[in-house]
């Protein structure tokens, strides 16, 4: 095994004259399966490719772009992992200080809005080049989408990139097709029926079927018209009912294909058995490596999708809602790989995924009638033909906490406790608890507001307090002593200062303090940022109430730290707009006290006047 070339020695000292791919990446080049530019570049090695990795070029010429030469067929290109401006932003708009995708975690190694920035460039360099591009930002950015940054609505990504083809969701069967096309001759600008992918043509050549949603420029102009297209959008996204959708763009139409068909179980084991360094490469050894690395070097994925759809969430548009698994036999394999690493102490640090404890579709006959449209498997409450099921994942946990030099398997991506109460035989849940918790189990109930949980798609808070009770029983009866860790969301569409303080009154009867709270993010492809930009859910047509100014954004997350001596003031002036002057004092139902130096101070002041 060894490292895919980074440089043109590199290219030279495997004896290539030249590449078929140049994969471009805003993110550090790390050869491991949880970094996707490691799988579409093994996969098409595998597939007898040469291909060459360009990770973080400098984008402010094109020398890096014409490092290996022109490719013979085309450049992939990626932001990497994230999206370059939630990479380089907080939802304060204000820049970080590291990034975790590069060598020792420094920022400004690429730019904002990378895929648009490298497109550009390649294009200077080598104007007709076929170009690809592909992973979350590009995904996410396929229509005509609001821009949080910019505050606005920006073209589909396709065009602002001059791309000739977008790759979206899980692209292994997109750009194998593609890549084999063009390997056979095919013009790229005649690959328009490829699933998975979009590409744009001229409005007199748009085809026939599918379903249109609204314009670029009607949703610039109507907020309602935002709202129905999201909708669309969404609707469209299962693997094997949904239809093309086009989106015009001035005399130019997006055609985005049907989304490719998911990884069957050996195509999914066969991706994650490719021969991964499981490292970043040598290069950044001198930097201290790159920390994305280390939660997920000793860690297995087991599953893609997520049923659970949570509307904040881009997994539904991008992975999809169908449940795909690894088979147990890969999943062993993987974790014996695990043992035999420098490095590794005894610990897997998670048999996870989107969601770890999917197993399974959440019901029936999906690939013949695909998942519900405009419905929700877990939200507000499980469907009735919801099939909750435990057992392949507790013997997968099993087998692999048995195996030899293994001492501890943890779970540390997301359980919905929501589907593991629905299921009757808790043998995973004390197992869970036993086996499985690192001290502490972290969860997501996000708010405690029925009409905050709503726009969400989250479940109602009665499922998380069922759950909590039950898992502080199983620990105490197994002689442990663990916590919860509950993820809490501020400021998402819903939620004004009236959800804030319910919620803040739900976790102070709770006696829970979160050191952190996260303002809702409006990141692209989602239907929260979709209410967020239109005050509308695109679900119902109905206003939907959104915190935008930053200073009730800050007062929502003061309530939610209510305890906070520091946010005293924040957290009074939040209860008194809030109407709850009744929570300011010394009893037990309060959740601030009085400010009484501010009272003697005004009291001085009168006296002085006087």
């Amino acid at each position: 095994m060894s490292f895919l070339p980074v440089t043109k020695e590199d290219m030279v000292s495997h004896g290539w004259d030249e590449a078929d791919f140049v994969y471009v990446s805003g993110d550090a080049y790390v050869d491991h399966p949880a970094f996707g530019a490691a799988i579409i570049t093994r996969m098409l090695e595998s597939e007898g490719y040469r291909v060459a990795v360009l990770p973080q070029p400098d984008w402010r010429s094109v020398r890096d772009f014409t490092r290996f030469g022109r490719p013979r067929l085309g450049f992939l290109v990626s932001s990497g992992n994230i999206d370059s401006m939630v990479a380089h932003y907080t939802v304060a708009k204000k820049h970080r200080g590291t990034d975790s995708y590069s060598p020792g975690g420094k920022a400004g190694l690429r730019p904002d809005r990378a895929v648009i920035v490298y497109c550009n460039r390649i294009r200077e360099a080598y104007g007709d080049v076929p170009v690809i591009i592909g992973g979350l930002e590009a995904s996410l950015r396929r229509f005509a989408h609001y821009d949080y940054w910019d505050d606005k609505i920006r073209r589909s990504i396709l065009f602002d990139s001059q791309a000739d083809i977008l790759s979206f969701g899980m692209g292994e069967k997109s750009i194998s097709e593609v890549a084999r096309r063009l390997a056979g001759g095919e013009n790229i600008k005649d690959i328009r029926d490829v699933r998975g992918t979009c590409y744009a043509v001229n409005v007199k050549e748009t085809p026939y079927a599918g379903a249109e949603c609204p314009s670029y420029e009607n949703v610039v102009k109507s907020k309602k018209e935002y709202a129905v297209s999201c909708r669309i959008q969404q609707d469209e996204q299962d693997s094997f009912t949904g239809k093309a959708v086009k989106q015009r763009h001035g005399n130019m139409m997006l055609v985005q294909n049907p989304p490719a068909l998911p990884l069957t179980t050996p195509e999914l084991d066969a991706i994650y058995a490719l021969p991964y360094e499981r490292n970043w490469h040598p290069m950044y050894d001198e930097y201290g490596g790159v920390p994305g690395l280390e939660e997920v070097r000793f860690s297995i994925t087991h599953n893609r999708g997520c049923f659970g759809a949570c509307n904040f969430c881009s997994l539904a548009f991008h992975q999809g809602r169908y449940i795909t698994v690894k088979s147990k036999q890969a999943i062993i394999s993987e974790a014996k790989k695990l043992t035999q690493m420098p490095g590794f102490k005894g610990y897997i640090h998670d048999i996870g995924g989107p969601t770890a404890n999917f197993r399974r579709p959440s019901c029936d006959g999906q690939e013949e009638r695909g998942l519900c449209k405009g419905k929700k498997c877990l939200a507000p409450s499980p469907c009735p033909r919801l099939v909750p099921d435990h057992s392949e994942y507790l013997d997968i946990l099993r087998s692999v906490r048995a195996l030899p030099g293994v001492k501890k398997v943890f779970i540390r991506s997301g359980i919905r406790y929501d589907y593991l109460l629905a299921d009757k035989d808790d043998s995973f849940m004390r197992e869970l608890v036993k086996y499985h918790v690192s001290g502490q189990l972290k969860v997501a109930p996000e708010h405690c507001s029925a009409a905050v949980l709503d726009k969400m798609g989250k479940p109602h808070i009665e499922a998380y307090i069922e759950f909590s009770k039950k898992y502080f029983s199983l620990s105490e009866k197994a002689g442990k002593e663990q916590y919860l860790v509950p993820y809490l969301m501020s400021s998402h569409p819903g939620s004004g200062l009236k959800e804030a303080v319910e919620l803040a009154l739900f976790l102070k009867k709770r006696n829970i303090r979160p050191e952190q709270v996260q303002d809702f993010y409006p990141t692209p492809g989602t239907v929260s940022t979709c209410m967020y930009y239109t005050g509308l859910d695109p679900y119902t047509m109905k206003e939907v109430y959104v915190a935008t100014s930053p200073h009730e954004k800050m007062l929502q997350r003061a309530l939610l730290q209510y305890y906070d001596p520091g946010r005293a003031g924040e957290v009074r002036e939040a209860l008194i707009k809030a109407g709850r002057k009744d929570l300011i004092g010394f009893s037990d139902k309060c959740l601030v006290k009085p400010d009484y130096g501010a009272r003697r101070n005004n009291e001085r002041k009168g006296k002085k006047k006087k």
